[in-house]
């Protein structure tokens, strides 16, 4: 049995498009007349802390988004593997996201902005993308997909993980000691890291001061289309402000909503988005969980399962 519990999201639409893809094996909501015990797989978004109670039977735990770090903190989280959604819709939506604001800072977009805000005709020329190198911070499935996009772009790519990776076209670095080499040679700092507490508050002063400044005018820029846990938004404002930074893009913040009284929302060259960079699509998610479902019935290992040492 199926059973979903899915916070702030249309359950039965869910519930109905997994019965027909899985029929007859059983799908449940909560608020169903079943034996919790029956339950051997869980869907979840958002689970409150009882989600769990009552499951002894329970095989496996299927989060519907690609981060797991919220469902990792659950208190009652039981010592079950837990499948994550990797989606190649979710990735090449995450990858439209990055290349579109990647290309925008590229092109100076915050400076022919405030001139045409100010009827300023100055002809002012950016880098060639080749003189542009655009830092990856996570090289999982999302950061690997950006990669491939970016590539034929032109730019100049590099990228940061805790372990280390070897990405044909990509100057990798890993590690504690590689994260200062890699900063110092990134323009554009795209954040598509797994929250953890490695890398909770990465984005901070101390790591803007190291980005390479000369490149791109007003100065470097950060990308976040991560976690909101990954940023210190006190330490962007002020980068912002100081010309630290020369941009930055934020779909993800500490808070959310973003609170209405929040600096970041009055700074010219802050770019805000409502967490909307990548959204886990019913159609591909039913697809992709109905087959993990029937291939570990029929005696399939589990696929995508978290490293619980790691934290995705």
């Amino acid at each position: 049995m199926l059973l979903l519990h899915l916070t702030n999201i249309d359950e039965a639409s869910w519930a109905a498009s997994f019965r027909k893809a899985l029929a007859p094996y059983p799908v449940v909501l909560r608020g169903d007349d079943f034996d919790p015990a029956d339950v051997r797989y869980i869907f979840v978004w958002k689970p409150k802390a009882d989600a769990f109670e009552g499951l002894t039977g329970l095989e496996a735990i299927l989060s519907l988004g690609a981060g797991v770090d919220a469902l990792m903190q659950h208190p009652n989280l039981p010592d079950l593997p837990v499948v994550r959604f990797v989606d190649e819709d979710l990735s090449q939506r995450m990858s439209d996201y990055v290349v579109a604001h990647v290309t925008m800072h590229h092109r100076q977009y915050t400076r022919f902005q405030r001139d045409q805000k100010a009827r300023n005709w100055t002809q002012v020329y950016p880098p060639a993308a080749g003189e542009t190198t655009v830092g990856i911070m996570g090289m999982g499935v999302l950061g690997q997909d950006a990669v491939r996009r970016l590539k034929p772009l032109g730019f100049s790519l590099r990228s940061w993980s805790r372990t280390p990776k070897h990405v044909e076209g990509v100057e990798c670095f890993a590690g504690d000691e590689g994260f200062e080499p890699f900063l110092t040679g990134t323009d554009i700092l795209v954040n598509l890291l797994p929250l953890t507490p490695d890398t909770a508050g990465i984005l901070n002063t101390e790591t803007f001061s190291k980005l390479r400044r000369g490149s791109l005018e007003g100065g470097p820029v950060i990308i976040n289309a991560a976690r909101g846990g990954h940023q210190r938004e006190s330490d962007i404002v002020a980068a912002l402000k100081d010309g630290t930074l020369g941009a930055a893009s934020l779909d993800v913040f500490e808070v959310e909503p973003l609170p209405k009284d929040s600096p970041l929302w009055e700074i010219e060259n802050c770019y805000i988005t409502p967490h909307i960079a990548a959204i886990s699509n019913k159609k591909s998610g039913v697809r992709y969980f109905s087959r993990i479902i029937e291939d570990h019935r029929a005696g399939k290992p589990l696929i995508n399962v978290v490293d619980r040492a790691r934290g995705y």
